[in-house]
């Protein structure tokens, strides 16, 4: 695969938990929810500290009202899922921190690694129009642009991999 390429390839029954519910004879599948929810046609992903289990960016309010209104304007935009008019869409995250612990509540949009602070409802509102739509970033805003680096398909075994994400998966925290 090109530096560039997507790959959009389903890997079922990857992940013991997936198995394991599968198994149970639960009607839900990760193929479904892939497809009910656009996500191999995600053009950005919008995360955004909001209902902190230790509020210290902003008050835990602050944060619930910014994620609030991001929800809602991008489901008002028809923005969170693909339309027929638009074959992408734009995903959005509520993280529990984003570790700045200033200036929030904190916003990142990926890929384009752009870092924005101070994410009001009416801040966010210009980051949708400006950013999300227009493709321009909202400097006033923006404290650190740092895109993701392009894919590079890793030399690393099929094997090895699923080990490293059953590790993470067994690693991760409350965050």
């Amino acid at each position: 695969m090109e530096a560039n390429e997507t790959n959009h390839q389903l890997v079922e029954g990857s992940h013991p938990k997936s198995s394991k519910a599968n198994e149970s004879g639960d009607n839900y599948t990760i193929t479904a929810t892939i497809k009910n929810l656009g996500i191999n046609q995600i053009q950005r992903h919008v995360f955004i500290c909001a209902d902190q289990t230790k509020p210290i960016c902003c008050l835990k309010e602050a944060g619930i009202e910014a994620w609030s209104y991001l929800k809602k304007r991008l489901k008002e935009l028809k923005l969170d899922l693909p339309t027929t008019d638009r074959a992408s869409c734009i995903f959005r995250t509520k993280a529990n921190c984003l570790r700045i612990c200033a200036n929030g509540p904190i916003m990142v949009v990926y890929p384009d690694g752009v870092w924005y602070c101070r994410v009001t409802p009416d801040a966010i509102e210009r980051i949708i129009r400006q950013h999300l739509i227009g493709n321009k970033v909202v400097e006033e805003y923006a404290f650190l642009i740092h895109p993701l680096p392009e894919m590079i398909e890793a030399a690393i075994p099929e094997s090895e991999m699923a080990r490293q994400v059953d590790s993470q998966d067994d690693k991760q925290s409350d965050y």
